[in-house]
C-alpha cells in the first residue's frame, strides 16, 4: 500500500487519519512492543510525527515549531553532567561511604531512599535509576541481604524524589517549559511534598518487609574497599552542578543554564567525548519531539476551542479531580505523553500554575503504582533481571499501589 500525498486526501480522510495516528502512537507507547517488529517507543513517536507531516496535518515548518526544544535541551544537558559524574567514579565513592557506615538494614534502607531521592530531584530520576541499581545489587548481594526491597527503594524513591524539582524528571522539565514557574517557586511548592514522600517510601518498605528490617541485627562488619575515581572530573562535575542550581534558583532559565553546564563538561582533557555521548538516552530525546508533533498534530485536528473549555470545566480547578484524571491517566500511558495530553486544558483554569503544579506532582507520584508506571522502574527491574534478581508486577505492586495512595494524598492536601 502506497503513501497518498496529503493533497489528495480530502478533510474529513485527513481528520480519521489523525486519530488513528494519535491513537497508535499513545498505545504503542503504553504497551512498548509489537509482536514481530524491534519497534520501540522512539521510534512508534517518530513515525507517528511522520505520518501526520507526511498527511498533511502539520506543515514541516510547523512540525518544527512544535517541538520543545528547551526540554530538549535541558535533558540533554543534565544528562551531560550526570555522565560525568558517573564516569569519574562519584557515585562509586558515595555508596561506599554509605555502606561502611549502615550497619543496620533499616540504616542502609533509609541511606538508599535520601541518596536516591535526593540526586533525582536535581539529576533525573531515570539516569540515577541506570546508576544506583548495579550500586545497590552489589552491596546487597555481598551482605546476603533480600535484594528485592533495597531495589524497590532505589525506584521508588527516584520518582518521589524527583517531584521536588523542574530537573527532577521529563515530565517536570516539559511543565516547566510550558508554564513558566519559577524553578525557586516550583521547589518551594512541591519539595515538602517530596521529602515526606520519602519518609513513607522507608516507613512502607520497612512495613511491608518487617522480617528484613524490624530486627536488631546489624550488619557483619566489612573492610573498606578502595574506589577509583578521578578527583578532578568529580569536583568539575559537583562545582558546575552547584552552580546550575544556584543560577536555577536564581531565576534564570534552565535550558539556558543546563545546556551551558553540559558543554562546560564537555571541555575536558581527561574524559573523551564519545564516551560522554555514549552515556546520553538518544531514544528518549527523539521520543521526546515524536511526541510533541504528534500531539500538536491531534491538538489541531481534534480539540477546538469549545471542546477544551468544555472539557476543562469538568471540575479540573479542584485538585483532587485534577489529581485523579493525571494519575489515572499517567498509569494508562506513561506520564510525559499524559502531560502533553492535558495541556491544552489547563491553560482555561483559573490558575493555571497551581493546576501545572497539581500534574506534575500527580503525575510522578502515579509512576510508582505499577511497575510499568514509570521509565525508572523498567530501568530498575531490567538491570536487576541481568543479575538474576527478579522483580513482578506483584511484588512492585504491593509496595507501589499504597505508597502511590498515601503520596498523591499528601499531595492533594498540601496543594
Amino acid at each position: 500500500m502506497s503513501l497518498l500525498p496529503a493533497e489528495l486526501l480530502s478533510h474529513d480522510a485527513v481528520t480519521v487519519s489523525a486519530y488513528v495516528i494519535f491513537i497508535a502512537t499513545y498505545l504503542f507507547i503504553a504497551v512498548g512492543k509489537l509482536p514481530g517488529y524491534h519497534l520501540d517507543r522512539a521510534g512508534a513517536a517518530l513515525l507517528g510525527a511522520s505520518l501526520m507531516v507526511w498527511l498533511g496535518v502539520l506543515s514541516l515548518e510547523d512540525a518544527y515549531a512544535a517541538i520543545d526544544f528547551d526540554t530538549l535541551a535541558l535533558l540533554l544537558g543534565m544528562m551531560i553532567i550526570v555522565a560525568n559524574l558517573r564516569l569519574s567514579g562519584f557515585f562509586l565513592l558515595v555508596n561506599e561511604w554509605v555502606v561502611t557506615r549502615a550497619r543496620y538494614p533499616i540504616v542502609l534502607l533509609s541511606a538508599i531512599v535520601l541518596v536516591s531521592g535526593i540526586f533525582s530531584a536535581f539529576l533525573v530520576n531515570d539516569t540515577i535509576c541506570l546508576v544506583m541499581t548495579p550500586l545497590v545489587l552489589d552491596v546487597v548481594l555481598r551482605l546476603k541481604r533480600n535484594p528485592i526491597p533495597y531495589l524497590l527503594a532505589v525506584a521508588m524513591a527516584s520518582n518521589v524524589g524527583s517531584t521536588a524539582t523542574i530537573t527532577g524528571n521529563p515530565q517536570n522539565m516539559i511543565i516547566g517549559s510550558l508554564s513558566r514557574i519559577p524553578y525557586g517557586h516550583f521547589v518551594a511548592e512541591l519539595a515538602p511534598v517530596a521529602l515526606v514522600g520519602l519518609v513513607l517510601t522507608v516507613v512502607m518498605i520497612a512495613l511491608i518487609y518487617r522480617q528484613e528490617f524490624l530486627s536488631r541485627e546489624a550488619f557483619a562488619p566489612r573492610a573498606h574497599q578502595a574506589v577509583r575515581y578521578n578527583f578532578a572530573v568529580a569536583s568539575k562535575s559537583l562545582l558546575v552542578t552547584a552552580g546550575m542550581v544556584a543560577l536555577f534558583l536564581t531565576g534564570h532559565p534552565v535550558a539556558k543554564v543546563a545546556i551551558l553546564g553540559g558543554a562546560l563538561m564537555l571541555f575536558s582533557r581527561r574524559i573523551k567525548a564519545h564516551k560522554v555521548y555514549q552515556e546520553i538516552d538518544w531514544p528518549l530525546l527523539v521520543m521526546f519531539a515524536g511526541l510533541f508533533v504528534v500531539v500538536a498534530a491531534f491538538e489541531r485536528v481534534a480539540l477546538t476551542p469549545g471542546m477544551i473549555a468544555a472539557v476543562a470545566n469538568q471540575h479540573l480547578d479542584r485538585v483532587g479531580v485534577l489529581a485523579g484524571v493525571t494519575a489515572v491517566l499517567s498509569n494508562l500511558v506513561s506520564n510525559v505523553p499524559a502531560v502533553l495530553v492535558l495541556k491544552p486544558f489547563l491553560a482555561n483554569l483559573a490558575d493555571p500554575q497551581r493546576a501545572w503544579l497539581v500534574v506534575a506532582m500527580a503525575s510522578t507520584l502515579a509512576g510508582n503504582f505499577t511497575l510499568v508506571g514509570s521509565v525508572a522502574n523498567l530501568i530498575v527491574a531490567q538491570r536487576a533481571q541481568g543479575a538474576g534478581v527478579r522483580i513482578s508486577f506483584w511484588v512492585y505492586f504491593k509496595v507501589g499501589a499504597p505508597l502511590t495512595v498515601l503520596t498523591i494524598l499528601l499531595g492533594i492536601w498540601w496543594l
